[in-house]
């Protein structure tokens, strides 16, 4: 489980990111990058982390569930994530 200041943090950045969204894809298109510039760091989509949904780990995120290979790995041997059973031959 992540520390909860780091979930939040990257909470705070993906608002950010939303927030400023539009104007970013505005200010590129007009290549006003003195602008770009003047905005919050955070802003950028680039800083964003992709992370676990349930736990926050960044380690082993796999893009199609959302969550990393941990939780999935427990949660798939549970019967919980639909279409995924273990594998035998």
């Amino acid at each position: 489980m992540a520390k909860k200041s780091i979930v939040a943090r990257q909470a705070k950045r993906e608002a950010l990111v939303a927030k400023f969204a539009e104007k970013r894809t505005a200010l590129k298109a007009a290549g006003d990058y003195a602008a770009l510039d003047k905005l919050p760091k955070s802003a950028s989509p680039v800083r964003l982390k992709n992370r676990c949904q349930l736990t926050g780990r960044p380690k082993g995120y796999m893009r199609y569930f959302g969550i990393s290979r941990v939780t999935f790995r427990d949660m798939a041997l549970n019967g919980k994530i639909p279409g995924v059973k273990k594998a035998s031959w």
